[in-house]
Formats: structure tokens, C-alpha cells, sequence
């Protein structure tokens, strides 16, 4: 059982105000806080590279901490900057060629979308779209009769950003991988709130930020890779940290997942995201989860029962992420009202998810994440804001 009040008390930003925006950039603890500072102070006394060694050893326990959290090792745990790096990198490593087929679920964010589309028009590939089942999840029946040899990839968006719904993950390796695809898993905004377990889930590559549900520093990723890929994978970019320069004319790419990790970084970032990390091993990931899913529970709940008020979520399981409209009321008006009475949430737009928004005839959403620090109290005063607006 989660001690809400010592929660709370670890994040004064949620005592003056409703915070409902972990889905965005969640409120840091203060452990991540007295991290990150700290080292920032440190290197202003002895520079950063004295600093940065000081920390060497803590530096390095950062990705144990990541691969205790999703069952893997430390060695298939690349430290980048965000979860969109962490996909574009997997992303472009893996070899594409004319002809080739990249399949992409309905919910797709538009940062992956972007990257796909931009690379297979370079190579002469196709992304090609998996439609949704009448829960809103990605169809397994229409992803099986599209995968073939020729498909190399199936990007997954775990949890979308606009909406709660949970796709299944095992299910849709079991399938890519009887015709040799790959599963990039995108954990952006279940990474945190979602237990994961990645030799469970089977998925080939993984990629997290650190600022939502992780609640760690902004600047802050990473890149899960399956220990067998690594050898066969070439990054788009090396230095001197990712391979080893060994003769006038040849490297040595790192043989694990650091090969997609560049010298420079932001340490006091990467220190906090690892206080971020054990923060929430100390709390027990299984308690966090069913503690952000019954907040979510009771704010869908109240929502559901509001006259002018639909709840947009799809799915069966679902996630920490709540969505709606109000009738006649646009959802940034909906996001002013809220603020003017220290509440915070944030719109997702149409742009954001562009296949399900527009398939669902949405231009946009208004997004409220609650994290396990939310009280009942603060739902209650969310529900009764609302009441009001009309």
C-alpha cells in the first residue's frame, strides 16, 4: 500500500495544485530533484568532467536500475536524451531496402510516423497501416493477414497519447515474428505506469523517456535493444564512446546496446533519471500501476457521469491517460477553466495522431493524466471545476 501522504510530501508541486499532466512532463520527486541540482552545483566547484567522474560508478548503476525495472540487462539499455531518439535510432539501424514493408498501428504518434514515412520514401519502402478493432486496439486478425516476408518491421505504440487504451504487446510479436519481423515496442507513455517485462513481452527493441510517468528529468531516454540484435545493428551516428577507433582505417562498435549512446550527455539529466527510476523500485512498480489506474478509474467515472461530458478513452484495458469533451465547448477553453482554478491538464490535437483522430472525426481532446500522488480530494475538486463551466 502506497503511503500518499509521504508521496506527497516528496512532490510540493501537487500541493498547491491539481496536477493532471504526467502524460506531458510529469512532477519530478524531490530525491530527482536534490540529484540533479546537486550535480549541477558539483560541477560549478570542480568542472564537469571531474564531476562526471566523481559519479562514474552511479552513472553506470543508472542503466541496472532501467534493466531491473523492465527484467533486462544492463547491457541492452542505451542512455539517449528521449524516447524519439531512442525510436529514431533503432529505427534507422535497421536495414531497408526497395520493396520492403513497415507496418504501423492506427495510434501511431506523429514523431514515429514522420521518421518511417521519411526513410521509406528514401529506400523505396512502404508503411502500410494496421487497422483498429472495434475496441480501439490494434486488429490482430488484419495484422496476420498483413504480415508477409517482406514486412521488416511493426511499430507498436504501447499506450497512445490520446487515450487510455493498452495495446497487447506479446500477442503481436508472437505474430511479426513468425515472418521474421522486428517489434519496436514505443513505451513513451507506459514506460512508468505499466509494469513491463521485455523477455515476456518478446519485443525486439523498446523505447522510454524519462520526463512522463518516470517522473525523471526532460532530456532524459532510453533505448531497450534484445542482446542478440546489437552485433547486427549499425547506428547512424558513432564516436569515440559507442565504438573504439583501433586503426587508421577501422572502429569497433561497442558490442552491446551502448553503441547507440553518444560521449556527450547531460550527467546531472542521467543521475536524476536514475533517481527517477529507483524512486519508483522503492515504491514497487505493481502498487504504482494499480494506484494510477484506480485515480484514472474514479476520474472516468465522474466524467462518465456528467451531462455535456464524453469520455473518449478506447480500449479494454486501460491506461493511467484520461480523455474527453465537453459539448459545445472547446477543449483549450476546457484547459483554461481548469487552470484558472490550479488544476492542470494539457489538449492532445488531431496532429499529435492523426490516423485515429481523424478516423474518430476529432480535432482534439482534452488529456488529464493523474499520477499515484493524486488524491481523491483532487479528483473531487476536478469534477466539481467542471460542473461549473457550463
Amino acid at each position: 500500500m502506497l503511503d500518499l501522504e509521504r508521496l506527497r510530501q516528496d512532490t510540493p508541486g501537487c500541493l498547491e495544485r491539481v496536477f493532471l499532466d504526467s502524460a506531458g512532463s510529469s512532477l519530478p520527486p524531490q530525491p530527482v530533484l536534490s540529484t540533479v541540482i546537486g550535480h549541477l552545483r558539483r560541477e560549478a566547484e570542480v568542472g564537469g568532467y571531474v564531476a562526471a567522474d566523481e559519479r562514474a560508478d552511479d552513472l553506470a548503476a543508472v542503466r541496472g536500475s532501467i534493466a531491473r525495472l523492465i527484467g533486462a540487462t544492463p547491457a541492452a539499455i542505451a542512455l539517449v536524451d528521449s524516447a524519439t531518439r531512442a525510436w529514431c535510432e533503432f529505427f534507422g539501424a535497421v536495414p531497408l531496402r526497395a520493396g520492403d514493408r513497415i507496418l504501423v498501428s492506427r495510434v501511431e504518434y506523429a514523431s514515429n510516423a514522420i521518421t518511417a514515412l521519411h526513410r521509406a520514401r528514401a529506400a523505396g519502402a512502404t508503411v502500410e497501416v494496421v487497422p483498429s478493432d472495434p475496441s480501439g486496439r490494434i486488429d490482430l486478425d488484419a495484422l496476420d493477414r498483413m504480415l508477409d516476408d517482406r514486412v521488416r518491421l511493426v511499430s507498436l505504440v504501447h499506450v497512445p497519447t490520446n487515450g487510455g487504451l493498452i495495446n497487447p504487446v506479446r500477442e503481436v510479436v508472437e505474430l511479426a515474428h513468425r515472418h521474421g519481423a522486428l517489434v519496436l515496442l514505443d513505451a513513451c507513455q507506459s514506460i512508468g505506469q505499466v509494469p513491463i517485462d521485455v523477455d515476456d513481452l518478446g519485443v525486439d527493441a523498446l523505447s522510454a523517456t524519462g520526463r512522463k510517468w518516470l517522473r525523471g528529468p526532460r532530456g532524459t531516454g532510453f533505448l531497450y535493444l534484445r542482446t542478440e540484435l546489437a552485433g547486427s545493428l549499425t547506428p547512424s551516428a558513432l564516436d569515440l564512446h559507442g565504438a573504439e577507433w583501433i586503426s587508421a582505417d577501422d572502429y569497433r562498435p561497442a558490442p552491446d546496446a551502448t553503441r547507440f549512446e553518444l560521449w556527450e550527455c547531460d550527467v546531472a539529466a542521467r543521475l536524476g533519471l536514475g533517481a527517477a527510476v529507483d524512486y519508483l523500485l522503492g515504491i514497487g512498480i505493481d502498487y504504482a500501476a494499480r494506484a494510477i489506474t484506480d485515480r484514472a478509474d474514479s476520474l472516468r467515472e465522474g466524467l462518465g457521469a456528467m451531462p455535456g461530458v464524453e469520455v473518449r478513452d478506447l480500449g479494454v484495458d486501460r491506461s493511467g491517460i484520461v480523455t474527453f469533451t465537453v459539448d459545445g465547448v472547446d477543449p483549450a477553453l476546457v484547459r483554461e477553466h481548469l487552470a484558472n482554478n490550479r488544476i492542470t491538464v494539457t489538449v492532445s490535437g488531431r496532429s499529435s495522431t492523426l490516423l485515429d483522430m481523424s478516423a474518430r472525426g476529432l480535432d482534439a481532446v482534452v488529456r488529464a493524466s493523474p499520477h499515484y500522488f493524486v488524491s481523491d480530494g483532487d479528483i473531487e475538486w476536478v469534477l466539481r471545476t467542471l460542473s461549473t463551466l457550463r
